[in-house]
């Protein structure tokens, strides 16, 4: 059984940082993609990056690029999303999600999408 459980949100002043960690289980680490996704109140579910855990090829949202940095630990089958630069548009739940790493595009800016399997996910909220 797929298990990922996500750590890190909190309350963050506008320009500060977070750093999110998922801890995954039950699938064999290397054979998948790892990333994040948040959705918003209101708004509908946004990819934010993805990580191809063999080689480590990451991926960003047009969004988060240049501040965001997603990473793993192969060795702890953990991925961590550090956030640098927040802005109060990045507040929403932030779920850890494992599966296929696959582009799209929504009103011309490019989305990395993963989410065969998700976590309960985590809230991060940034204040102005």
């Amino acid at each position: 059984e797929v298990q990922l459980v996500e750590s890190g949100g909190g309350l963050v002043q506008g320009g500060g940082s977070l750093r999110l960690s998922c801890a995954a289980s039950g699938f064999t680490f290397d054979d998948y993609a790892m990333g994040w996704f948040r959705q918003a109140p209101g708004k509908e579910r946004e990819g934010v990056s993805c990580i191809i855990l063999r080689d480590g090829g990451t991926y960003y949202a047009d969004s988060v690029k240049g501040r965001f940095t997603i990473s793993s630990d192969n060795a702890k089958n953990t991925v961590y999303l550090q956030m640098d630069s927040l802005k109060p548009e990045d507040t929403a739940v932030y779920y850890c999600a494992a599966g296929r790493c696959r582009g799209t595009y929504s009103s011309g800016s490019y989305y990395p999408v993963v989410d065969d399997y998700w976590g309960q996910g985590t809230q991060v909220t940034v204040s102005s």
